[in-house]
């Protein structure tokens, strides 16, 4: 959201030092790529977030920013602790 700080306005308090670091090593020139964290919306919903953080450069390599792609993987997570259940509860083996 525009014009807010994201890791003190959207990140829960046990994320917060985690994704200001991934952000920071990011600004270093460190990308990270998969980083999994909750994320609270602007209207106040709590989602599961896989975030990518690319380092942007200008044309003579000095960094200049960060970009940031997000993918909401809520359903994805609640789908893999549903098969989970499922398998830790199936009373016949399952063979893959």
């Amino acid at each position: 959201v525009m014009g807010k700080n994201l890791v003190q306005e959207f990140i829960t308090n046990e994320y917060k030092d985690a994704v200001s670091t991934v952000l920071n090593l990011a600004l270093q020139g460190q990308e990270t790529a998969n980083f999994e964290f909750p994320l609270i919306t602007k209207h106040g919903v709590r989602i599961e977030v896989l975030l990518n953080a690319t380092t942007r450069r200008d044309e003579q390599g000095h960094v200049i920013g960060v970009v940031g792609i997000g993918q909401d993987i809520t359903g994805r997570i609640a789908q893999e602790r549903e098969y989970s259940k499922l398998i830790d509860n199936a009373n016949a083996p399952i063979f893959g």
